[in-house]
């Protein structure tokens, strides 16, 4: 199965893009349950860091991510990482429960916390998670990396800032997943350890709300999660949808799923439609369906006409440079705390607030 079409392993690439010189900014690796750790280990050594150690208890994991970065230290324990004064971040992909103990762990040893998606599976671990941070001072960064590992959506975050469509009014987000389920871990299939659907993909959809609405907060107006074809995992959702109101009277609308058909050509067809007062975006993040199999496509409507543009190698991953930049200067311009927290905040909410559809 190649990355393009296997979700669980899809890590962009894009140009190195170094903000910083060699050694500046050294980070580890660890804990490598998802895939997604080589788009977070990907960008970081793209914007000029420096990979100097992995851990896993899983020596194959371990193994595969050497033949990877080749030259990495690998780590006796986890304690060996947090123990090195070189280690400015650690970036993990733990299973999604334990992500914000590890977290904590990592700040309270002095460092800053690069975790994949979802950040917590439970309001107590958010909580924790902003007590040790309000003590720390460190960061807790969030791989949400259906906005910040896009190019379309990093361009339409350019687009909405500037005004170009006017006021937000609502954005429709929809994330369709391949489930390639014989690959999946065990607690993939655990609702205590993935957190539910909604948790799960659905954070992914709400920092981008969050993003292009310009809103701060949001209230979940209806929210639903149902087990329609994985009868043999009952505890798996593998559909989910959304509403929220923001504080700014923005709306939101997600839909998540795992029900990507196998006959698209890539891991799944996410769009996203942004409404505003003067015009409105969709993206089609990974695939044109049935007309382009590159992704990165951006149609704009607006008062002057309509517009398709593939943005692909124009925009580039600046998060990863802003985000080593903001933890050597101590300033937030890759993502606020607020926001990554908020985002993670909503999803949890949503998951708790949703009826169950399916028998």
């Amino acid at each position: 199965m190649s990355q393009k079409s296997d979700g669980q392993n899809y890590a962009p690439q894009g140009k190195p893009s170094p903000v910083v010189k060699p050694g500046e900014f050294i980070f580890a690796a660890a804990h490598l349950e998802h895939g997604h750790i080589y788009g977070q280990c990907n960008g970081l050594l793209e914007a000029g860091g420096e990979l100097k150690w992995v851990y896993d208890s899983d020596a194959k994991k371990v193994d595969a991510f050497l033949a990877k970065y080749p030259g990495v230290k690998v780590a006796r324990s986890f304690d060996e990482i947090l123990a090195d004064p070189a280690v400015k971040l650690v970036a993990g992909a733990a299973v999604p429960n334990e992500r914000g103990g590890l977290g904590c762990r990592v700040m309270e040893a002095g460092k800053d916390y690069f975790t994949d998606k979802t950040p917590f599976t439970t309001l107590d671990q958010l909580d924790r998670a902003k007590a040790v941070v309000a003590r720390t001072g460190r960061k807790y960064a969030v791989y949400y990396s259906e906005r910040l590992h896009v190019e379309s959506a990093m361009f339409a975050t350019d687009l909405v800032a500037g005004g170009a469509i006017g006021r937000v009014i609502q954005v429709l987000g929809l994330g369709p997943h391949r489930l390639g389920k014989p690959a999946r871990p065990a607690w993939f299939f655990e609702k205590e350890k993935y957190g539910g659907i909604l948790c799960d993909i659905g954070s992914h959809q709400f920092e981008q709300f969050l993003t292009y609405a310009g809103a701060t907060d949001a209230t979940v107006t209806q929210a639903a999660v149902g087990n329609f074809a994985n009868a043999d995992t009952p505890e798996f959702e593998d559909f989910g949808e959304a509403s929220l109101l923001g504080n700014n009277g923005t709306s939101n609308y997600i839909r998540v799923d795992w029900f990507n058909p196998a006959g698209l050509s890539t891991w799944g067809d996410g769009r996203t439609v942004i409404l505003g007062t003067k015009g409105y975006i969709e993206l089609r993040k990974y695939v044109d369906v049935a007309r382009e199999k590159t992704g990165d496509h951006v149609y704009i409507v607006d008062e002057k006409g309509e517009q398709h543009l593939n943005v692909t190698g124009q925009v580039g991953f600046r998060f990863f440079g802003q985000l080593i930049l903001d933890c050597l200067n101590r300033t937030e311009t890759a993502m606020t705390q607020a926001h990554a927290f908020k985002a993670a905040e909503l999803c949890l909410r949503a998951q708790m607030a949703a009826r169950k559809i399916t028998p």
